[in-house]
């Protein structure tokens, strides 16, 4: 399964691992046992870098926190859907990054673990995504 990437998809997700090596004491994340041993149901946060066009019709790309509910575990890679609609632009239908896509992620993009309430979890993970990743490899 490919993992998101700016050229391609005009957004991809930032290490967490990467961000807590740089800074260790300021930037915590979940144990790598807790973060391996995500299951169906539970919440996982994310940083999406996503490329937008500013006020001065330039491109930049823009940090944003969103949380995603696991609904999938495959080997090294999770499928989760997206439980925050994004701020750095207006959800059109040629956007991939909507509230209920699918989101592919590894163990090292995740910056925090929650539980969700069950029947909310439920809920979501109940409703046919906005949007499906493609689960071919690549």
């Amino acid at each position: 399964m490919r993992l998101p990437n700016i050229a391609t998809d005009g957004w991809e997700l930032r290490s967490g691992e990467a961000a807590h090596a740089k800074n260790p004491s300021s930037f915590w994340i979940p144990s790598l046992e807790e973060r391996l041993n995500l299951r169906r149901g539970l919440g996982a946060k994310l940083i999406f870098d996503i490329e937008s066009v500013n006020d001065s019709d330039e491109l930049e790309v823009n940090g944003e926190r969103m949380w995603v509910i696991v609904s999938e575990v495959h080997s090294d890679y999770f499928i989760g859907i997206l439980d925050n609609k994004p701020a750095s632009f207006d959800p059109s239908d040629e956007e991939y990054l909507v509230f209920g896509a699918e989101i592919p992620f590894r163990a090292e993009h995740v910056i925090d673990i929650g539980e969700p309430p069950e029947d909310y979890a439920n809920w979501q993970l109940s409703q046919n995504p906005e949007r499906l990743w493609p689960r071919e490899n690549g």
